[in-house]
């Protein structure tokens, strides 16, 4: 079977909501990153096979195929380019580069941009299902799903909560490891470890034109103890707004592109491929599925927890990457080493991606070879892709 590469990955830096993206269209936002790619990659429109790109909320300013408007709104690619838009829930541009890589190795296409936006800014998160519902449209909760689910109300933070009572978790180990995200994301941040990846968008603030390239998130100023005085979500729960990951507004981007390619346009792979997983469990309890899912790609790619180098598991909350560390037996040193989502933002379609990204910048940076990349998505499913550093 063909192997499937990953020759360039850029992602923009995370902007809070109502923050320094908050006044760019997605469409524009999104097209910052495919246009990225296509810079660095050298590549000319008429190369691109196809574009994935995954988007959460496809309402509004995102509706209307972002995918596709995104390509027409580039300054490179254009009306040759096909494009799709995929929902996966926060998995949607990860199972982007899944899709990519198996159009890929299918040998079906040769180019393919696996890619991701959101501006929860703009397009708030859940919006898409309250409106139709506010204005009597009808609930996604069918009679179907009713009856196998009765009276149950899908909840990210409930499965978070669910999570922690599980697993034996305290506030305190909460609130710790956010600290850690923050801590590993300053660090990643001042030695100049995201350079490579961000793209940098330009933004009108109230003092002029700017360039956004430092993710908004990031507390620098993180304690142990302003980080414990957040107040509860729920006040029967442990989590707080400080051990859960951020709305933010982003886009990202990763060329996926064949042997064959990598030959015709003499393009230098960053990675090779590995493995690719999908797996669904517990649609109540929802964000634990990354530990199966995880031990399921292990099994398929003949490897062991230990075979793995670096790991990048999204920070939705708190106890999903604890839970993932107690289940594995990872070694906690190698996961997420530049912070996750807790300080940088989850820009739910873009995550996937950016996670990517993120993940194979650090395996080149620090001369490591496999990595493996999971995302908690909603209604109880995970994806896994492991990728081998070139």
């Amino acid at each position: 079977m063909p192997e499937a590469y990953i020759v360039e990955a850029v992602r923009t830096a995370g902007g809070r909501r109502g923050g320094r993206l908050a006044g760019v269209h997605p469409v524009d936002l999104a097209a910052k990153s495919l246009d990225a790619v296509m810079e660095r990659s050298g590549l000319e429109a008429k190369a691109v096979d196809d574009v994935v790109m995954g988007c959460v909320s496809q309402g509004g300013e995102q509706a209307m195929q972002v995918g596709r408007n995104a390509v027409l709104a580039s300054k490179h690619l254009g009306e040759g380019v096909p494009a799709v838009t995929i929902d996966r829930q926060c998995g949607s541009s990860q199972q982007a580069i899944q899709f990519a890589a198996q159009a890929v190795m299918s040998g079906t296409q040769d180019v393919v941009i696996a890619s991701g936006v959101e501006s929860m800014t703009r397009v708030p998160m859940g919006s898409t299902a309250m409106f139709h519902m506010k204005e009597g449209l009808g609930n996604y909760k069918s009679p179907g799903l009713e009856e196998k689910y009765p009276g149950i109300q899908w909840s990210q933070f409930m499965g978070a909560e669910m999570i922690v009572k599980k697993h034996g978790f305290t506030k305190d180990d909460l609130d710790r490891f956010a600290l850690a995200s923050h801590q590993k994301a300053i660090e990643a941040t001042k030695s100049g470890a995201f350079t490579d990846e961000i793209v940098p968008v330009e933004i009108e603030t109230p003092e002029g034109t700017e360039m956004h390239t430092v993710d908004e998130g990031i507390r620098f100023d993180a304690t142990l103890e302003g980080i414990s005085g957040v107040k509860l979500l729920s006040p029967e729960g442990t989590i707080t707004a400080a051990s859960s990951s951020q709305i933010c507004d982003g886009s990202s981007a990763v060329l996926v592109v064949s042997e064959k390619a990598l030959k015709e346009y003499g393009l230098t792979p960053l990675a090779r491929i590995h493995n690719l997983t999908v797996t669904a469990g517990d649609p109540v309890i929802m964000l634990e599925e990354p530990l199966f899912a995880t031990d399921r790609a292990l099994e398929r790619a003949g490897m062991k927890i230990s075979d793995i180098d670096l790991f990048e598991v999204n920070e939705a909350f708190a106890p999903v990457p604890l839970a993932w560390l107690k289940h594995t037996g990872a070694d906690p040193e190698k996961l997420n080493v530049n912070g996750g989502a807790i300080a940088l933002g989850h820009p739910l379609g873009a995550s996937g991606t950016k996670l990517m990204v993120t993940l194979v910048h650090a395996l080149k940076a620090r001369g490591k070879k496999y990595g493996l990349q999971t995302m908690c998505e909603g209604g109880g499913v995970a994806n896994v892709t492991i990728v081998e550093a070139l």
